[in-house]
């Protein structure tokens, strides 16, 4: 392939922001005739799902099982791929990237998609000298960070989780169906205290326990002491041979920094995904955007496609605008979703706010409508209540009148039936939020060969993250077998 003509796009980071990127970009470049595709990437795994990482953890899934690419993908579409190196320096003048191993490529465009590294709270014996996970100490962010937590788990040992968010109760989650004895140690009064109201995750903790989760909540930690365990500032000790730290991720700027780039929390972008530089880029956790949850896969790969479609020219128009923040909790015993407003009281004046509560069953919903419009919601063990609440939410329809009857899961969405008619939802709908997989996709694969739902799943990923949208592909599929060609997307 001859360079003449081609922009030269390097892609700083080759996670799931990253590795999205590429092959958006190649969507739209086949043959690459528009753009010559550079990536780098500090791991030396090709790309994989972290969405995932708790189902490695607990077995479920093999490293084959997460991977986002084959080893092969770059290759065969012509991408120069370089793994286990990193972007030292960014030399915006001269418009080249320094690698850690001494060697430069130019660009045209780069494209930061550095993500977040795990931040370890200020206790003592958590770190070591450099600033690294101590002894007895791994953050849960890569699959190496998966080999030591199994590793500690084949041999009985205790562990104990810093951390009550999404990711430290997954982890959590996987190590109980492996049946280690885990404690969760959490400084905040109440379990994910960004998602969750304190009945909600009242209601969770009631449900971890019953899954032999220990919980602590309200739990500062004095210092970490190998063999021993984690000191609380109560003078308690939790008994614990590794500990999984959970606690945070920071926003991976240090690069951008040194290149003089606009960096508050993260790396400052526009609407176009447009850094201070308007030849840098950013997108995924590294970027900041307003109005933007962090830590979520989806609007990284919304921006992936946007930057796509300009870097190509194939819609020079196309912005990006911000996404719905929707959390769904992705461990096989517990069913929990909160998405938009989800926090507010249940005397808010300007909101309705209706909240059915079965502890005992480990059941909670809460619903918050606004305008008319679901603004935001909590439904933890009703999975029919959360698919009719997010879809509802995604799609910004009017709630029906018998508001309760939305939160009991009783609401007919589309037709009088009882879920959403795939004929009904648009192209552009997320069906699988765990792999951003879109209806579209799901039908662009079926005509590609795939049949069945087993093919679907194979093909996309779809449902193997939670697996609360394994309804929505199986009525997909149906429909798909049913119409033979489905040729037009709404």
């Amino acid at each position: 392939m001859s360079g003449r003509g081609l922009r030269r796009v390097v892609i700083v980071g080759y996670g799931m922001a990253g590795a999205r990127f590429a092959e958006q970009l190649r969507s739209r470049d086949p043959d690459g005739e528009r753009v010559a595709v550079t990536a780098i990437g500090e791991e030396k795994h090709h790309p994989y799902n972290r969405v995932l990482l708790s189902t490695v953890v607990d077995g479920s899934l093999g490293r084959d099982g997460v991977a986002l690419q084959a080893a092969g993908w770059a290759a065969e579409h012509g991408v120069d791929l370089r793994l286990g190196v990193g972007a030292a320096e960014l030399d915006r003048v001269g418009r080249v990237i320094t690698l850690s191993d001494g060697s430069t490529v130019d660009y045209d465009v780069a494209v930061l998609a550095t993500g977040a590294r795990p931040w370890l709270p200020p206790v003592e014996g958590l770190a070591g000298v450099g600033g690294e996970p101590a002894a007895g100490v791994v953050a849960f962010r890569t699959l190496d960070d998966c080999e030591q937590i199994q590793h500690t788990a084949r041999t009985g040992a205790a562990v104990a989780v810093l951390g009550g968010g999404v990711l430290g109760l997954e982890a959590a989650c996987a190590l109980a169906r492996r049946g280690v004895p885990v404690t969760v140690v959490h400084p905040v009064e109440h379990l994910m205290e960004r998602q969750l109201d304190p009945g909600a995750a009242g209601v969770l903790a009631r449900v971890l326990t019953g899954l032999g989760i220990e919980v602590r909540v309200g739990a500062e930690v004095r210092r970490w002491t190998p063999g021993y365990g984690l000191e609380l500032a109560d003078g308690r000790v939790v008994t614990a041979d590794l500990v999984i730290v959970s606690a945070g991720m920071k926003p991976a700027t240090d690069l951008a920094r040194r290149a003089g780039l606009v960096v508050d929390r993260g790396v400052v972008v526009d609407d176009a995904l447009r850094t201070s530089d308007f030849r840098v880029h950013a997108i995924g956790d590294c970027a900041q955007h307003p109005g933007t949850p962090s830590g979520l896969v989806q609007p990284a790969w919304e921006q992936a496609a946007v930057l796509a479609d300009l870097v190509t020219g194939t819609d020079v128009s196309a912005r990006y605008t911000g996404s719905p923040p929707v959390t769904r909790f992705k461990a096989r015993d517990v069913d929990l979703m909160a998405l938009g407003d989800s926090l507010v009281g249940l005397d808010a004046a300007d909101s309705e706010v209706l909240c059915v509560t079965n502890a005992g069953r480990g059941r909670y919903a809460k619903l918050v409508v606004r305008d008319d419009k679901v603004a935001g919601a909590i439904v933890l063990g009703a999975p029919a209540a959360a698919a009719a609440i997010t879809q509802f939410y995604d799609r910004d329809l009017p709630v029906p009148l018998d508001r309760l009857a939305l939160v009991l899961g009783r609401t007919a969405l589309v037709g009088g039936s009882e879920a959403p008619d795939p004929v009904d939802l648009p192209d552009t709908t997320v069906v699988c939020r765990c792999n951003a997989v879109t209806k579209s996709a799901l039908v662009s694969a079926w005509h590609e060969g795939a049949r069945g739902v087993a093919e679907l799943v194979s093909r996309t990923r779809a449902t193997t993250g939670c697996g609360g949208c394994a309804h929505a592909v199986g009525r997909l599929a149906d429909w798909l077998s049913t119409t033979g060609n489905a040729d037009a997307l709404t």
